[in-house]
């Protein structure tokens, strides 16, 4: 083996179940450039928690030494499949596949981490970790916004009520792209068909309109929570759903009344009904005078791309 080269070698097993993956060359980090030796030991941006209580990371070594690559990486695997073991299998895959993009408070990229650390509380007050992401408004014809209830399955805030669809874009070229915020409504466009079954076709990329974003942090329980920089996305189609029952519980379209008395209930706490924290900033912040806006077709009059509101 040439000593220029790194040879980590993952077998069909791991790939199926714990993949790692890592982006286009060139939107890596500078951390994870390696050197020209012939072996090389390094630790990536993102983070392995080596047990269901501590969020210890662990360095990917690669050396020149084929077999050894191959032992550690069966102990990755190894140590990955025993992380949350109660987690639902299609959640936890996710959680280590999908690399979120870190930003700072300006939303400059600042490196990628894991889905699973961005959203350990732990991780996020210690490290002041903070991940760029998306909410899409969709409403139909009739102006009725879409709403969906999260599965019980997911690891943040299960079963609540939230806006069409709540995500991430990824660290990968066609998510990262900031003009016109084109790889944010690429991740929308991706996670509407991921989470609700409307094709592509349906949502065309530049029929989503960036109105603005927001900064906040909400913890869901002990253990998760959300710390995002939050683009807010509005979109009129008529469109077909088919939900993921993986990602979703239930829909509905509402309209302005309907989701007043979801509002009362949600406060009143009546049949347990409860939203996401980063839909109710929406709704508390912006959302009956967007939909004004929208209704009168002067939408594009209110979009503020340039301010980032820090809400709590």
């Amino acid at each position: 083996m040439a000593h220029s080269t790194i040879a980590v070698t993952l077998s069909q097993q791991l790939f199926k179940r714990t993949t790692v993956l890592f982006p286009h060359s060139s939107f890596r980090s500078r951390s994870l450039l390696p050197s020209s030796s012939s072996s090389v030991s390094f630790s990536p941006n993102f983070h392995t928690p080596l047990s269901s209580s501590s969020s210890s990371s662990f360095a990917l070594r690669a050396s020149s030494s084929s077999s050894s690559s191959t032992s550690s990486t069966a102990a990755m695997g190894e140590t990955i499949a025993a992380v949350d073991a109660g987690m639902d299998a299609i959640q936890r895959r996710l959680m280590f596949e999908d690399e979120c993009i870190l930003v700072d408070e300006n939303d400059r990229v600042v490196g990628h981490d894991s889905k699973y650390n961005c959203h350990l509380m732990e991780k996020i007050e210690a490290e002041n970790l903070l991940h760029r992401a998306f909410s899409v408004f969709l409403f139909n014809s009739k102006y009725e916004l879409l709403l969906q209830q999260r599965s019980g399955t997911k690891v943040t805030f299960p079963l609540v009520w939230t806006n069409t669809c709540c995500s991430h874009p990824l660290y990968r070229e066609s998510e990262l792209i900031e003009e016109d915020a084109l790889g944010v409504r690429n991740a929308a466009q991706r996670k509407l068909l991921d989470e609700l079954g409307i094709v592509a076709e349906d949502v065309p990329v530049d029929q989503f309109l960036p109105l603005g974003r927001i900064l906040y942090k909400a913890p869901s329980d002990g253990k998760w929570g959300e710390h995002e920089l939050d683009y807010l996305l509005f979109i009129v189609r008529d469109v077909k759903v088919n939900p993921n029952p993986d990602e979703v519980a239930d829909i509905r379209y509402v309209n302005r009344d309907q989701l007043k008395e979801l509002l009362r209930k949600a406060d009143a706490g009546e049949g347990g009904l409860k939203l996401s924290p980063w839909f109710r900033l929406v709704v508390d912040n912006f959302l009956f005078k967007w939909w004004d806006h929208l209704e009168q077709g002067t939408l594009g009059q209110v979009a503020d791309m340039k301010t980032i509101h820090k809400l709590s």
